[in-house]
């Protein structure tokens, strides 16, 4: 008995969240039957006497179906339905008519509806269109937030770039992808030079600064289809997609020279004085250096360290 009272008491204390549904007709005769039919189901219900009163609802309100008229004086049930897929594309429509237009019915599917009946409607058949569009609702819902969180997972905080788990899958899928039709892949590795005397002389919040704005840099200067990652503490990784060796030692040589120009008297920090932020950067390429990512990563890195050994704002290529 103890047992059945908790568990009670949790469903009560995580309710099934109440859907909300806007209905959109010009006849009132409509709405009231549609509002009774689908509160009795469980909904909260809200009505719009036409297609002008349902923008506006919908810019202030968030409705995961919307019922709506086909015609209406004014503003009709198409740009209802457009409005509504505009201002949150995972909302669900289900246009109502008073005559069957094979043409009609395509035009309202292409711009997004759910479904589309005729009038006079079976009221349960509208119950059982409305609870299939619901539950699509909650599954795009539930595959849009873990999308999100997916997301959320492989970026740094601080920096938006890749995190390491980011960074890790995206360059195994490369490898993979350039293992099956022969083309090349290269890792550039970068160190920033100075980032200790940095925190040590202005602060840790002016370091962060620094790594924010190295991170903007790198991500504006290689192309839309490479990747930028925070690699850890500072240290940054650039993929460069269906990129030759000598091609990234080129793409490496112009970062360098370009976060070494960046740097001057104001600094990129806005301090005074602030020296030139330079960065190191090891090359390697697959699969000229290495046969597997954990290879290349380690070449890539050895010679990073190379690059290091050589007093820093330098490019050091695997091999070399």
């Amino acid at each position: 008995m103890k047992v059945n009272n908790a568990a009670q008491t949790n469903y009560e204390l995580w309710p099934e969240p109440v859907q909300k549904i806007l209905v959109v007709d010009d006849d009132e005769s409509v709405c009231m039957v549609l509002k009774r039919v689908l509160q009795s189901a469980g909904h909260h219900v809200e009505v719009a006497r036409n297609g002008q009163a349902a923008i506006d609802t919908l810019r202030s309100e968030s409705f995961d179906l919307i019922i709506t008229d086909l015609k209406m004086p004014g503003v009709g049930g198409l740009e209802v339905l457009e409005r509504a897929k505009e201002l949150d594309p995972l909302s669900e429509v289900i246009v109502i008519t008073g005559y069957a237009s094979v043409d009609s019915a395509v035009e309202v599917m292409r711009l997004g509806a759910y479904d589309y009946i005729t009038k006079p409607f079976n009221l349960d058949r509208i119950r059982i269109l409305a609870e299939r569009a619901l539950q699509r609702r909650r599954l795009l819902q539930a595959a849009a937030e873990t999308e999100a969180y997916k997301r959320l997972s492989q970026l740094d905080g601080m920096t938006e770039a890749l995190n390491r788990r980011g960074f890790d899958e995206l360059l195994s899928a490369e490898i993979s992808r350039s293992r099956r039709f022969g083309r090349p892949t290269s890792l550039l590795m970068i160190d920033l030079d100075d980032l200790k005397v940095i925190n040590d002389s202005y602060g840790h919040q002016a370091g962060d600064k620094v790594l924010k704005e190295i991170t903007s840099v790198l991500k504006k200067s290689v192309r839309q289809c490479d990747i930028v990652a925070r690699y850890g503490g500072d240290e940054f990784a650039v993929i460069l997609v269906e990129t030759s060796k000598a091609d990234a030692i080129a793409k490496a040589s112009l970062l360098r020279d370009l976060l070494a120009s960046s740097g001057h008297e104001s600094g990129p920090i806005g301090v005074q004085s602030k020296p030139a932020t330079t960065i190191s950067i090891g090359v390697a390429s697959y699969p000229s250096d290495a046969r597997t990512m954990e290879e290349l990563v380690r070449e890539a890195d050895r010679a990073l360290y190379g690059a290091k050994g050589r007093g820093g704002n330098s490019v050091t290529a695997a091999n070399h």
